[in-house]
């Protein structure tokens, strides 16, 4: 039998979907004015963030949650712009080893310090430190249960 949403917890989930909708257009149109999307900015940050600055394909794809097209159609677009190499795995014939180009660093430098100004100003200054935990802790569960759900791949 379905669990029909009350009035007020449709009201909760609309909230969170118009507000997430209005979070990614203005992330969108600030890192824009770098030439990024968002795509681009998730794997680049995960990129700079990985041990030698480097990945294998199907990791930065299970780090980032997305499936073996999306991630090689996004990455030939950013390798066709510059903004990373991908190069065969010595030890693996079938496996592409990910890399932030020097040029892709450079990008990211430039756009990261406006991306977390505008972050704060849209969200993270808005949220109390209750706020900022409870959120935390909600996340953790709603992340936990969607990863009980469905897998990347």
């Amino acid at each position: 039998m379905t669990r029909w949403l009350s009035a007020a917890e449709q009201q909760t989930w609309q909230a969170f979907i118009k507000m997430r909708q209005r979070l990614d257009g203005a992330i969108n149109a600030g890192l824009s004015e770098h030439g990024l999307s968002m795509a681009d900015y998730e794997l680049m940050v995960s990129l700079s963030a990985a041990p030698n600055g480097c990945l294998r394909a199907k990791d930065l794809g299970a780090e980032v949650r997305w499936d073996k097209s999306r991630l090689s159609k996004q990455l030939a677009r950013m390798a066709t712009r510059g903004l990373v190499d991908r190069v065969p795995a010595p030890d693996d014939a079938r496996g592409i080893i990910v890399s932030l180009t020097e040029a892709g660093r450079e990008v990211l430098r430039r756009a990261a310090p406006e991306h977390v100004e505008l972050v704060r100003e849209l969200f993270v200054d808005k949220l109390t430190e209750q706020e900022g935990a409870a959120l935390r802790s909600l996340s953790a569960k709603v992340i936990e249960a969607a990863d009980g759900i469905c897998s990347p791949g």
